[in-house]
């Protein structure tokens, strides 16, 4: 097979990542909408027809008790498992645990049969239940099956029909290594897993070893990278282990085959083949073999009482690996076998589940479940349903009959509209009185994108719905510069109360509104110097969160290290700032073109971190021209970099010799990146100023807009 450009060139800038934010690659009619699709479902219907398939076993594979409730509830943790606060990607959205590389991780052995199991439920409903939904409505039909209360269910992630080629899921080449911890116990940042191939940690423990408390101190990093806190994380982990059992009667490397992506092509897509599926060698899957409870088919407090009230020690289980074993003999032989009714086994714990008995935080949380069983159930309902929505962003994208009254802090929620929307005739007013305040183009184009350039389309958080960037944390992020962001708000602000007491009837504008109000109105003014009469389009109906409704620790994680649009580059960056420029391009859901467009744009309008200099490649700031690309990709310039700084570049007259430019690698990469300097071309051309002034509009209303689900 042939090498890749990407292999051939490994440091080239790899533009992948934005082709999916352009391309369609599902087979859906554009006129399709899977949310009014969904709305149309009988969902108790639905529940009842996944309640029989989980109840009823076959014959091609095994039903642990009879009941398949416990494979579901793995599947649909590993599915949502995946989600990192990060970056926000990862999660059950899209349905991704389809695709390689997630299908054939080991953590995910025989995952495939549960989706095969569910297909005469996929098939019936078609279109109108996708996969990411149907995956984690079988996870709560699951627990309720076996006596659990759910705390709600919520629809509308609409599948994906390709892996996800912007999540790094690290840095190993092989399965279950790892090579991520920057120093012992401290997990690479960005990442969610311990070990490549699993989605949290090692169940053994840390390389493999049984260490509860070195256990707990990398459970406690990986949930917390999914945003979970001890007492949440404790009920996941006790919950979702009052149910079923592992499976480890053999050496999985000995026990089953390729994963799915290697397995023969008349597997059918389905990989772990080797071994009898009607015995437990063929379902091995982790090496760790035995129940957690008697009652493994039950909601109850088995799991905790066990955990608490007897001791534990490790031994090597019959697939090899270590788990531990109960030192009283009270507990041998009180559990029916998975399969043989007539048999009977010993329940078993793994080193996670000592290191929740043996750490002084998560053992004080255990005992007070075990105290206050309903305080238990509480929290497992409540973690699950957080667990298995972490991804979808916020309430107004949840639909269904379940979807609980209780607006939770992470769903990042905004006030509803209790007032009339501004017209035209008053939006004409007020970027008037924008225009007339003593902001500048660049301050006002600034703030706006402060504010909606927090938005990840990984999981649909962040954006300029409820003017955040006035809350902590985002008013002190270095990137916002703090002092004249404070200044900038207040004017608005001043704008907004002048406007709003002006108003006989119930006509307001919110701060939220009046943000992005400033920045349309700024960029038709600087358009309009460049002689480009153009209208920014513009949706009022955001409303102002309050501190109440922020989670100022979970909004951290939406702090950027690199912004390339306002030419930020945080000082302790060690990856290239191009590459991170390009990432944050992906999170906005733009494309290539609508990248370069932006960076043009702004860059022109010197909308730069500390009013910098750098890339604003004109004689005339504050004036939308295609002059950064001319100059950017003129032969009369020659680049070097700077002695000062390994990001800044220098450029000089090619002929005189005279200092010209500065920029900064994501500005030479226009030019250098062959594609990204194609595209630029056409804006550079002297027919190409009227195309790139629609295209930055187009790509500036994309990024206001991109929290409005209101519009879809």
């Amino acid at each position: 097979m042939s090498k890749s450009n990407q292999e051939w060139w490994p440091n080239r800038l790899n533009l992948d990542i934005l082709d999916q934010n352009a391309s369609k690659v599902d087979p859906l009619n554009d006129d399709f909408d899977y949310g009014e699709a969904f709305e149309q479902l009988d969902l108790e219907e639905v529940k009842a027809d996944i309640e029989e398939v989980i109840t009823e076993p076959q014959d091609w594979w095994p039903a642990d008790y009879g009941h398949y409730g416990p494979f579901m509830i793995r599947m649909a943790w590993h599915s949502a498992g995946t989600y990192r606060a990060d970056d926000g990607r990862g999660g059950a959205a899209g349905g991704r645990q389809r695709f390689a590389p997630i299908n054939s991780w080991p953590d995910n052995a025989n995952l495939d049969k549960a989706r095969r199991l569910l297909w005469p439920v996929k098939q019936e409903y078609g279109n109108s239940l996708s996969w990411s939904d149907l995956i984690i409505l079988a996870g709560n039909v699951a627990v309720e099956s076996m006596g659990f209360q759910t705390f709600g269910f919520a629809g509308g992630r609409e599948d994906a029909f390709q892996t996800d080629k912007a999540v790094d899921w690290g840095p190993e080449k092989e399965f279950e290594t790892q090579e991520r911890f920057e120093e012992p116990g401290e997990i690479q940042g960005g990442l969610g897993a311990s070990v490549m191939g699993l989605i949290y940690v090692n169940p053994e423990g840390p390389n493999g070893q049984p260490d509860p408390m070195a256990s707990a101190k990398n459970i406690r990093q990986t949930f917390s990278r999914m945003a979970m806190d001890d007492k949440q994380t404790a009920a996941l982990i006790a919950g979702g282990h009052t149910f079923g059992k592992v499976h480890g009667a053999d050496d999985p490397e000995e026990a089953h085959g390729p994963e799915p992506e290697a397995a023969p092509i008349e597997n059918m897509g389905l990989g772990w083949q080797d071994g009898d599926a009607a015995t437990d060698g063929g379902v091995t899957t982790s090496g760790i073999e035995g129940p957690w409870t008697q009652s493994p088919t039950e909601w109850d407090m088995g799991y905790v009482n066990n955990l608490l009230e007897y001791e534990w020690e490790p031994e090597k289980g019959p697939g090899g690996a270590w788990q531990w074993a109960p030192t009283d003999e009270e507990l041998a032989d009180t559990v029916p076998d998975a399969q043989d009714d007539d048999e009977t086994v010993t329940p078993m714990m793994l080193t996670t589940d000592i290191a929740l008995k043996r750490d002084p935080d998560y053992r004080e949380i255990m005992e007070t479940f075990q105290e206050n069983p309903m305080e238990f159930g509480i929290a497992f309902a409540k973690a699950w349903y957080k667990l298995t929505h972490r991804d979808m962003g916020p309430p107004e994208r949840f639909l269904g009959p379940e979807v609980p009254e209780e607006t939770m802090v992470w769903q990042d929620p905004v006030p509803e509209v209790d007032h009339e929307l501004v017209d035209d005739d008053d939006v004409a007013q007020l970027k008037t009185a924008l225009l007339e305040t003593d902001l500048s183009t660049a301050q006002l184009v600034k703030t706006a994108w402060a504010s909606a350039s927090t938005y990840r389309d990984s999981d649909k958080r962040g954006g300029a719905n409820g003017a955040r960037v006035r809350l902590d944390p985002q008013r002190n992020w270095e990137v916002n510069e703090p002092g004249q962001l404070e200044t900038a708000l207040d004017t608005i602000q001043g704008v907004q109360e002048e406007f709003n007491a002006g108003r006989s009837d119930d006509v307001r504008v919110s701060l939220a509104d009046l943000i992005v109000l400033g920045g349309n109105a700024a960029v038709e003014q600087a358009a309009a110097k460049a002689g480009h009469d153009v209208e920014v389009p513009f949706d009022p109906g955001r409303t102002d969160a309050s501190a109440e409704q922020t989670d100022a620790d979970s909004f951290e994680a939406l702090k950027p290290t690199v912004d390339g649009f306002r030419n930020y580059i945080r000082d302790d960056v060690d990856e290239p700032a191009e590459k991170l420029l390009v990432d944050k391009a992906e999170l906005l859901n733009l494309t290539a073109d609508e990248m370069t467009a932006l960076v043009g744009g702004m860059r022109a309008l010197k909308a730069t971190y500390q009013d910098t200099h750098l890339g604003v490649l004109t004689d005339q700031p504050g004036t939308l021209t295609n002059d950064y690309f001319v100059n950017l990709l003129s032969m009369d310039t020659e680049w070097e970099q700077s002695r000062s700084s390994d990001h800044v570049y220098e450029g000089y007259d090619r002929e005189t010799g005279e200092f010209k430019w500065e920029g900064t690698r994501i500005d030479l990469i226009f030019g250098s990146n062959a594609r990204l300097r194609a595209i630029a071309e056409v804006y550079a051309g002297d027919d190409g100023e009227e195309q790139f002034v629609q295209d930055f509009v187009d790509a500036w209303t994309k990024v206001m807009r991109n929290d409005r689900f209101d519009l879809d």
